[in-house]
């Protein structure tokens, strides 16, 4: 994994992340923490997902979220565990080696991945790292060659305050007990609250 980021992506940090544009301008106060979520390309069902220019951002991610976790239909290959652990792997190299961001809390979902970092990089950058690495060697293990793993765009926001930063790290890793897939946080192995 070492060589094919730091070939792939050389390591810049920034001492200030800068300005960037998606859906909505970004300008990040600095030191603050970013909640990340992303999912499978084809995982949402987007006959049951509003757009988010319906619903303001807040609504529109819970709404996002719910649909991803209700999920009957798509592609849930991130509930095999070496397919978690690829992304898990990478969540935690593009945080201890290549040193994009703190990684605070993250969880795996069958189809989406929930992450709360303070980035040292531009978030588009530590996000193409994590999902380009994860994509390559999860679509080997699937025999998927050629094909997108992840949807392209993803959610972000900004937490404001260490109250709010506590609130979406307890988001994080309380989803699996939430939707089911085990009964305390603890138990949930590709989280950062396993405790195996």
């Amino acid at each position: 994994m070492r060589a094919f980021l730091e070939n792939s992506l050389p390591y810049t940090p920034l001492i200030h992340v800068p300005f960037y544009r998606r859906r909505l301008p970004h300008r990040p106060p600095k030191g603050t923490s970013l909640f990340l979520t992303w999912n499978l390309r084809g995982s949402l069902p987007y006959h049951r997902f509003s757009p988010p220019g319906s619903l303001s951002e807040g609504k529109a991610f819970i709404s996002m979220d719910r649909c991803l976790d209700e999920a009957r239909a798509g592609p849930t290959w991130l509930k095999r565990p070496e397919i978690a652990q690829i992304t898990v792997d990478a969540l935690r190299y593009g945080s201890e080696t290549l040193c994009y961001y703190d990684l605070h809390a993250y969880v795996v979902m069958p189809n989406h991945v929930h992450a709360l970092v303070s980035p040292w990089a531009a978030p588009t950058r530590l996000l193409q790292a994590i999902k380009w690495f994860s994509a390559r060697e999860a679509n080997k293990v699937l025999a998927r060659f050629g094909e997108p793993f992840w949807q392209s765009e993803s959610y972000d926001r900004w937490v404001q305050g260490p109250v709010e930063f506590e609130r979406v790290r307890r988001y994080i890793e309380e989803n699996p007990v939430r939707v089911g897939l085990a009964a305390k946080p603890e138990d949930y192995s590709p989280s950062s609250a396993f405790q195996g």
